[in-house]
């Protein structure tokens, strides 16, 4: 993403703030995994997707004045030559302005003799902040560890959540986030063909993984957008399953639920496949309700449908066709083997954080995830696309990768030439 990007996100967001407002967001500390090692750090969204910046320990400051002018400044790592012998170079001031477009770069160390002074100063009475959690019981952020502090020091700045804010404007996808999409989805096909023509009765699920990793490897460092689902037979009925120890039996199918990223945008992909290569009646009976179903909701949705209506719509779509074929007996208990809904946002989440809509409208990207479970036959799968609104109707972003029984079959064939 061009720094005219991040540029036009933070303006749009300001126009929300009130006259007479400071804001600050955080990029995020690392958290220890053990004794000396941390987990790999992974920026807050909200701030990548503000900045541009992907580092640990970045503040943004905002102040808007009266007449809505904005002043910004961004707080970076100071240089620390032995620490970056340890763990790599540092964004330099000068780098975080070309990325960023914020022109005024300053050092952590300075940020909250800034903040008092900023505080004190008689100009601003409300502060935002980024006080989301996706559950109440996790672990505070530094956002929110910052509110008690000005809470105590300053008690008559108002505070105010950013969030909901910026998941208005994360909702909505802009031409250059759905172009990295693209080539997101164009990754993630590499990993899920590679998969299919590896694919043989008795692999392990480890295996099936390590082939969607290389093929990913070979488009650059960033890996999946999320852990890999990768499940065969018995294993299929775990929804979100990760340890890969399951060992592929002829017959079986194998469910994968995959992504990949490109430039921090991510896709969100399913393709369940039979790892013999060869569809089976039963697997391609519920396999061709899935994609019929899947294939009536691509047609379907379009600007202005009820954002509830996806969900609610696949399911009675595919309980017909399932009672059609003698698999159900009656709609009304489709939940027997649809488990889940799937129509999630994606962005820069995999489960986008946005705000959600009543109707969906042009821009939006979401998924399109039907899935049949069968635990009596031993079946169990997901086909699940990522869905683009256009001003008229929708497109399948994902429709290149394999979803038929006749293509994934002929991919398969071609893993045994």
């Amino acid at each position: 993403m061009k720094k005219e990007f991040f540029e036009g996100n933070r303006e749009r967001l300001y126009r929300g703030m009130e006259e007479g407002s400071l804001l600050v967001l955080f990029s995020g500390k690392e958290k220890r995994k053990t004794n000396d090692e941390y987990y790999p750090f992974y920026t807050d969204r909200n701030f990548l997707y503000l900045t541009g910046l992907d580092s640990k320990e970045f503040v943004l400051v905002a102040c808007k004045e009266g007449g809505g002018q904005v002043t910004e400044t961004v707080y970076v790592l100071p240089p620390d030559p032995l620490k970056e012998r340890w763990t790599g170079a540092r964004i330099q001031p000068e780098e975080a302005q070309e990325l960023s477009g914020i022109g005024q770069i300053r050092y952590v160390d300075e940020f909250l003799n800034d903040f008092h002074r900023l505080a004190v100063s008689g100009k601003y009475g409300s502060l935002y902040l980024d006080l989301s959690k996706a559950d109440p019981a996790e672990e505070d952020k530094e956002s929110h560890r910052f509110s008690r502090l000005t809470a105590r020091e300053y008690p008559y700045l108002q505070k105010r959540d950013i969030c909901p804010g910026i998941r208005r404007l994360r909702l909505i996808k802009q031409p250059c986030e759905i172009a990295a999409i693209r080539e997101a989805e164009k990754i993630t096909c590499a990993g899920i063909t590679a998969m299919m023509k590896a694919s043989r009765p008795g692999m392990y699920e480890y295996q099936y993984k390590a082939e969607f990793d290389h093929a990913l490897g070979q488009f650059g460092p960033q890996g999946p957008a999320f852990p890999s689902i990768i499940s065969a037979g018995k294993n299929n009925f775990c929804i979100h399953y990760y340890s890969y120890k399951g060992q592929a039996q002829d017959g079986d199918m194998i469910l994968n639920d995959v992504g990949a990223w490109y430039d921090n945008l991510m896709t969100d992909v399913s393709r369940g496949f039979p790892c013999n290569g060869r569809f089976n009646e039963r697997q391609k009976l519920l396999f061709e309700c899935a994609l019929n179903t899947s294939n009536h909701m691509f047609e379907i949705i379009r600007p202005g449908m009820r954002m509830a209506e996806v969900d609610q719509t696949a399911r009675r779509y595919n309980a017909g066709l399932l009672k059609e074929a003698g698999v159900l007996k009656d709609v009304d208990k489709i939940g027997t083997y649809m488990w889940h809904g799937g129509a999630h946002h994606v962005g820069f989440d995999v489960h986008d954080v946005v705000e959600t809509p009543e109707r969906i409208a042009p821009g939006m990207v979401f998924c399109v995830d039907i899935g049949i479970y069968h635990e009596e036959w031993g079946i169990g799968f997901r086909l699940e696309d990522n869905c683009l609104v256009t001003e008229s109707g929708c497109e399948n972003l994902s429709g290149m990768i394999p979803r038929t029984v006749q293509e994934i079959e002929d991919t398969m064939k071609k893993g045994l030439l």
